[in-house]
């Protein structure tokens, strides 16, 4: 998680890593999701339906604790997809996800953007390692969001290692009748496009919150808000939660213009005092971030990946960053108002 202390801004953003990032983020308030609620099970069969652009998927707190988001980056699924540690990575992956659940016990999870690494998937359908990622969340019954990375549908890459001394990938074509490899007229690992990958756990899948966002945007796969709304009434909201999709794969790695302005509209449309309290994520930095990371040893609160690699920033700064310093209720502090959060760390 990335903060910079010049602007009074929260926004989560996390570069392009190889490791396991697991985030616990805590929003304390007085209430949090009640014991004789309907099952989340039952409330979430809206999710299945079309929803009009000014309604929103909501969440409920209930008395008595914090409302806790475990946040779960660059899992990349599906990495070294060919060799024996990638898989391997993917059960710890697993394993380590089902022990925050178990131990945090969140109350919602937010996939912060390169679930799969679409580059190594030898395969059509990504969307298999994708529910594999998701598969910890689902099967405790816990609701989830997701965005997507600079990974998560970029197109396959044959590795070197894949070839033989004749030159030709000692692979199985998916194409029953394919006789060989050596042709792209049978093998063609274009990879799962976003808009299919979110269509998939949309449709599938009742707890999840996520959003293919407005069509007119661009990149437009994973933009929209949800609203954490009061024990007391489902109408009002005590936070609003922002998520960009942040490009890369088959789009430019930028949050766009266009993408600003959708901010600006929305954020004044249902926030227009700034009075409840907003929180943005998407995946990959916006090039400001560069000026906050620490260039040796750490000398400042933590920036990318505790220098083990650069910050992988964003193409180009196109506006976001200025509109969300102008805005008062997009929080800068770990402790605003009546939010706490708290931030746990761990890699892989």
């Amino acid at each position: 998680m990335m903060k910079l202390h010049a602007a009074p801004l929260t926004a989560l953003s996390f570069s392009c890593l190889f490791v396991l990032l697991l985030s616990i983020l805590t929003v304390g308030f007085d209430d949090r999701l009640q014991a004789d609620d309907p099952p989340l099970s039952l409330l979430k069969t809206a999710l299945q339906q079309e929803q009009k652009p000014e309604e929103m998927k909501s969440l409920r707190v209930r008395a008595g604790a914090p409302f806790k988001i475990a946040l779960f980056a660059d899992l990349h699924f599906g990495e070294n997809a060919w060799t024996d540690w990638g898989p391997q990575q993917d059960v710890n992956s697993v394993k380590v996800m089902s022990s925050v659940l178990d131990d945090e016990s969140p109350d919602f999870v937010i996939y912060l953007g390169d679930v799969i690494t679409a580059n190594n998937i030898p395969i059509a359908n990504a969307s298999l390692y994708w529910d594999e990622a998701i598969s910890p969340t689902r099967a405790r019954g816990i609701p989830w969001a997701s965005i997507f990375g600079n990974h998560d549908d970029a197109p396959f890459e044959w590795p070197l290692a894949w070839f033989s001394s004749p030159g030709i990938p000692p692979i199985h074509c998916p194409a029953p009748n394919a006789s060989s490899c050596s042709g792209e007229r049978y093998c063609s690992f274009g990879g799962t496009r976003r808009i299919e990958l979110m269509k998939k756990e949309i449709e599938n899948n009742l707890l999840t919150l996520s959003k293919t966002g407005p069509k007119d945007l661009w990149p437009s796969i994973s933009n929209y808000v949800l609203q954490l709304s009061s024990s007391d009434d489902p109408e009002s909201p005590v936070l609003f939660m922002y998520f960009f999709d942040s490009g890369g794969g088959s789009y430019p790695e930028v949050i766009s213009n266009a993408q600003a302005e959708w901010f600006q509209h929305v954020s004044e449309e249902i926030n227009p005092d700034s009075r409840v309290p907003e929180v943005v994520f998407w995946h990959i930095p916006s090039k400001a971030y560069k000026n906050v990371a620490p260039w040796l040893r750490i000398h400042k609160p933590c920036v990318g990946s505790i220098n083990k690699e650069k910050v992988a920033a964003q193409e180009a700064e196109l506006g976001i960053m200025d509109m969300l310093a102008k805005r008062s209720s997009v929080k800068e502090d770990y402790r605003a108002d009546n939010l706490q959060f708290q931030l746990v760390l761990t890699t892989q």
